[in-house]
């Protein structure tokens, strides 16, 4: 069992209770199991953007950072989310340049936001995973068929002579 998780960006959201940004990891290996993080508007925004394709007209930090790396050589390897302490979590970006991986400390929204960028994948560890992430409950079968079919049903299915209210 390996100890980090592959992720991707799930959704970009606002927390209802808090009103505050959120991004929603999902892993991989179990589409049900979930990584919320509060982010900064900024970020989120960025990450938004990203995901819906717009390119802003001039490089922001994101762009500029990536353009830099690669006009210097470097390449992002992976990020990492890789500890939570209280309730900040922490991340690490995997730069390699000239064979040499070099690990450099990272705010979670920026790693994903360079990870979107560059192309590179997004894990977390298996100890944040398990100490912040959530599954989401499994439907069970009868629950299943019942919404399959009440999304199935046309108005023409019932009959004219229904009774009235």
């Amino acid at each position: 069992m390996s100890d980090l998780i592959e992720l991707e960006v799930f959704n970009v959201t606002v927390d209802p209770t808090q009103q505050l940004p959120i991004v929603l990891l999902r892993a991989k290996e179990d589409e049900d199991w979930f990584l919320p993080i509060w982010i900064g508007a900024w970020e989120a925004n960025a990450i938004a953007m990203r995901l819906q394709g717009i390119t802003p007209p001039r490089p922001m930090t994101y762009e500029l950072f990536t353009n830099v790396l690669s006009l210097l050589g470097g390449k992002l390897e992976k990020v990492v989310i890789n500890d939570i302490r209280g309730e900040t979590f922490y991340a690490q970006l995997h730069l390699n340049h000239g064979g040499t991986t070099h690990v450099v400390d990272s705010r979670p929204s920026d790693a994903i936001n360079l990870a979107l960028r560059l192309g590179a994948p997004i894990y977390a560890s298996r100890h944040v995973m398990e100490s912040s992430g959530f599954t989401r409950p499994k439907e069970d079968e009868e629950k299943k068929k019942l919404r399959e079919w009440l999304e199935s049903i046309k108005p023409e299915d019932f009959g004219r002579d229904a009774p009235k209210e």
